[in-house]
């Protein structure tokens, strides 16, 4: 099946918020994401309104899905444009212009079918044309037993970077910085 890549668009933000809402009872949501569904689904209108808009236009965010021939969402990859000395996702401030993927998801029922790269592949491409910001790499963060995720950004050309942070709320796991710098591209 073929399946169309794109940015979201500003008026989108109910499809928007129905795929986050997906992604975040997906079974391994307490690993893969910073945000349970109880807080998402708590969120009113205006915040998926201007959670979209922001991701649909500009260089700071995008958004990208993938859309079936039916119309439907079957994945989404988000990328944040990170600046040196500027606190990040993970509050640790930039070393060097670089963009961050985020709020990664494919549905269970595509997974496997190339959905994933090729989301993948439309936010490094994204990152490598940004006009205001020269992305010398694209990291990203995963979980230490999120060996599934890991496995696809490893087939990506992401490798581990030798960084870690500890996982919120104290739990002792960690998640792992991998990054494909813009050489490598």
């Amino acid at each position: 099946m073929e399946y169309l890549i794109r940015r979201v668009r500003a008026d989108e933000w109910q499809q928007v918020r129905e795929l986050r809402l997906l992604a975040l009872q997906d079974p391994v949501a307490s690993i893969a994401f910073l945000e349970t569904y109880e807080n998402a689904s708590a969120k009113d209108d205006s915040f998926w309104m201007e959670r979209t808009e922001g991701s649909a236009v500009g260089e700071r965010v995008a958004q990208f899905v993938a859309e079936a021939p039916d119309g439907s969402w079957v994945g989404t990859v988000s990328v944040l444009v990170e600046k040196p000395g500027v606190a990040t996702a993970f509050s640790d401030p930039a070393v060097m212009d670089q963009t961050h993927i985020v709020g990664v998801f494919v549905r269970s029922e595509v997974r496997g079918s190339g959905v994933g790269d090729a989301l993948f592949r439309a936010g490094i491409e994204w990152s490598w044309e940004l006009r205001e910001t020269k992305a010398e790499r694209v990291r990203l963060f995963v979980h230490e037993r999120n060996g599934r995720a890991e496995g696809l950004y490893k087939k990506l050309g992401f490798e581990r970077t030798g960084v870690t942070v500890p996982m919120a709320g104290g739990s002792g796991e960690l998640e792992i910085e991998m990054a494909v710098r813009r050489t490598q591209a």
